[in-house]
């Protein structure tokens, strides 16, 4: 059984900052104020000398039993309120995994891609490091929906994501930048070292079978370029889609690199 809370636990408990915003606070302050009344008028019954000895002892009893039953109370509120203040960290920390993630892929989204990016750029600016970033852009991917449905599309982009993230560092990061745009941000990465990553992912992405009887080929062009050292994040970005767009035009399944 649970040992009674003392006085000084429950004013602890009532005055603490982390429950001033608690909902059940004003019930809290409430029955603790009533066991406090209680226990004045025990005091004052106790120390009432001309009624008889079994009449006190039945009134204590039953104030005491009160007691007892307002502490229990407070005790399983206070339990409800710690575990109500669990429940809604917990929901904070699920709804802002949300905010940040592509609901399809898992992927980072865009917010979470731009955030990561001003760091990585503010970082590559103090230590000098190179940075470097990648567009892909799935090859035909109009064609698989048009042919297969949008929920092989949908599909198609979920193994591709899986199958990229497997070729990074716990460093790098995969976001969608929209449709079956993807976006690869390498730090400490020189330009060797990225076409060399973004040849690893396009080997990937070919080896990916969407269908069993494997009529369905899959492939990516890519976009690389290094982060110039106090140019906008903008710039950097646009040159790196400028070299996608090179890529698909000159026949797609391949990377160009822009200076």
């Amino acid at each position: 059984m649970t040992n009674p809370l003392t006085d000084a636990e429950l004013e602890r408990l009532l005055l603490a900052p982390e429950h001033q915003d608690n909902p059940l606070l004003p019930a809290l302050k409430l029955l603790r104020k009533r066991e406090q009344m209680h226990q004045q008028r025990l005091d004052r019954l106790l120390r009432i000398a001309d009624c008889s000895d079994d009449l006190a002892r039945t009134q204590s009893h039953d104030l005491l039993h009160q007691y007892d039953k307002q502490l229990r109370r407070l005790e399983k509120i206070t339990r409800i309120s710690d575990r109500y203040q669990q429940n809604l960290l917990e929901l904070n920390e699920e709804l802002k995994e949300v905010a940040l993630r592509d609901p399809l892929t898992g992927l980072a989204n865009r917010r979470l891609l731009m955030s990561r990016l001003n760091e990585e750029i503010e970082r590559s600016r103090r230590h000098q490091q190179p940075l470097s970033v990648v567009m892909l852009d799935v090859d035909h991917f109009k064609r698989i929906n048009d042919v297969f449905g949008h929920d092989m599309g949908d599909k198609a982009l979920c193994m591709m994501s899986k199958a990229i993230v497997q070729q990074l560092r716990e460093t790098d990061l995969c976001a969608r930048w929209g449709g079956e745009e993807f976006m690869l941000l390498l730090p400490d990465t020189r330009s060797e070292q990225a076409i060399h990553m973004v040849e690893r992912v396009m080997q990937a992405i070919r080896l990916l079978q969407l269908r069993d009887d494997q009529t369905v080929s899959l492939s990516i062009s890519a976009g690389i370029t290094q982060y110039h050292a106090n140019e906008a994040m903008d710039v950097t970005i646009n040159r790196a889609d400028g070299a996608l767009i090179s890529a698909k035009q000159n026949g797609r399944d391949q990377w160009q690199w822009a200076r």
